[in-house]
């Protein structure tokens, strides 16, 4: 209720809009991690119907988001990550068009990220016409989280725990820094 119109107007109405919103009031505040996530992004049926105004209510607040987290002087020291949990198929599931939907993919995801120490402006790795896989710069998913846990200011070789007898750890034996995701 404290935020200007012009503010509200720029995230938009939507429930999604104002966990945005929310979000920026609690970086503002000095939370340190902060996940908003949108209950309708799965997609398993009716892809045709709903995508469309998923990305609508979607678009207007990330950028609003961005674009406030920047005038704040906020942006350089927050990182923010749109993903979902799993790669989707650049194909629809299910015979019928109308009800169609996109399944879990493994072998290929698009994750993007702004601010919090990552370089701007660039594009890593490439699929091949459909999608399906990955054929120039992959980035396994261990070197992302590596990658993640730099930029909130952890090394991922030193968060390592005793599990059944062996040293393990969130990027598992693997796990390399993707240094070109980095501002320099």
């Amino acid at each position: 209720s404290k935020e200007t119109k012009a503010t509200k107007e720029a995230y938009g109405e939507s429930g999604f809009a104002r966990s945005l919103l929310l979000a920026r009031r609690l970086i503002e505040r000095g939370v340190r991690h902060v996940l908003v996530t949108h209950p309708e992004w799965d997609h398993h049926e009716k892809i045709n119907q709903s995508l469309p105004g998923i990305c609508r209510e979607i678009d207007q607040p990330i950028a609003a988001l961005l674009k406030d987290l920047k005038g704040r002087g906020l942006l350089d020291s927050t990182l923010v990550t749109c993903a979902s949990e799993f790669g989707r198929t650049a194909i629809t599931q299910g015979k019928d068009l109308a009800t169609a939907g996109r399944d879990h993919h493994p072998h290929a995801y698009s994750v993007w990220l702004a601010g919090g120490g990552v370089k701007g402006g660039q594009v890593i790795g490439a699929t091949d016409e459909l999608g399906w896989k990955v054929t120039e710069d992959p980035i396994h998913m261990n070197d992302f989280h590596a990658t993640l846990l730099h930029l909130f200011g952890l090394d991922h070789k030193r968060l390592t725990f005793r599990h059944q007898g062996l040293d393990a750890r969130l990027t598992d034996v693997a796990g390399t820094v993707v240094k070109k995701l980095l501002q320099a």
